[in-house]
């Protein structure tokens, strides 16, 4: 190596760790930020280290007076039944659009490839008129039944059955098994990494949603996680900046635990989605 070589190795280095310290730095104000006291916050120190150690604040938030709970456990249902929805609805469209020989299959390929142009937010007022007409407002099924498949994943889904070998299918069938035998017994255990893949991105999705649960979920005991936060507001104090931070870490912690069970299964994922 040469000594150029080395040296734009070494500003390289230099410039990913600032750029992962600046990156880092509000996870770890607002993870210290839960435990200081609100006027310890509102006082503008940059500094990490609470002056006040305090655990007031997770306390207030898994009271009994908080529906933070609630929140906690509307979202935890949320987002796993409308990920087993997605997990099932869209492997098994990228299956057909990828291995079934059917009437107009290239052309809803190429209408779901046109669908994913479009923003989520041109479709909020007809889904709202849509569930009012079916008189789901104010419910669960509000948050789920818009969102029970996602194209980029069926895209993603049909690109991975693509590459899959047929010789794996072929043999099934002279065992015998159909094709949904074939599909639920073989293909779907090996297409594990890519589905692993597509559960973590369906979950975030989920938990991190806002906008769909402030426009249908009027109740506050329905609310979900992230519209719950923003609760922590009162008109003569303002932001509640303690409680606030404490909910938000919490929060995150699905998040982390989700990505370290299917953290192999994901590097693998992506790397079979690339290699197309």
């Amino acid at each position: 190596m040469t000594e150029k070589s080395k040296i734009l190795k070494m500003i390289l280095y230099i410039v990913l760790i600032v750029y992962a310290i600046i990156t880092l730095y509000p996870f770890l104000w607002a993870l210290a930020a839960s435990f200081k006291p609100l006027k310890e916050i509102v006082s503008g120190s940059p500094a990490l280290m609470p002056k006040h150690f305090t655990l007031a604040n997770y306390q207030y938030i898994t009271g009994t007076s908080s529906l933070f709970t609630r929140w906690f456990m509307n979202s935890v249902i949320v987002s796993i039944i409308g990920t087993i929805v997605n997990l099932f609805l869209n492997t098994m469209a990228g299956y057909a659009l990828a291995r079934l020989n059917f009437p107009g299959r290239q052309k809803i390929y190429y209408g779901f490839l046109a669908l994913m142009m479009v923003p989520t937010q041109v479709l909020l007022i007809p889904n709202y008129l849509i569930l009012m007409n079916l008189g789901m407002l104010d419910t669960f099924g509000s948050l789920i039944l818009p969102a029970a498949i996602n194209i980029a994943n069926i895209f993603m889904m049909r690109q991975f059955f693509l590459s899959f070998p047929m010789d794996v299918e072929e043999a099934a069938e002279i065992d015998g098994l159909g094709r949904i035998a074939t599909f639920f017994r073989i293909v779907m255990p090996l297409a594990r990494p890519s589905i692993a893949t597509q559960a973590l991105f369906v979950f975030m999705a989920f938990w991190n949603n806002f906008m769909q649960p402030m426009l249908y979920i009027s109740t506050p005991k329905k609310y979900t996680l992230t519209l719950g936060l923003q609760t922590f507001t009162s008109q003569a104090a303002g932001v509640r900046w303690d409680h606030t931070m404490a909910a938000s870490i919490v929060s995150i912690i699905p998040i982390i635990i989700l990505y370290i069970i299917f953290n192999g299964y994901f590097l693998q994922g992506v790397r079979m989605d690339g290699e197309k």
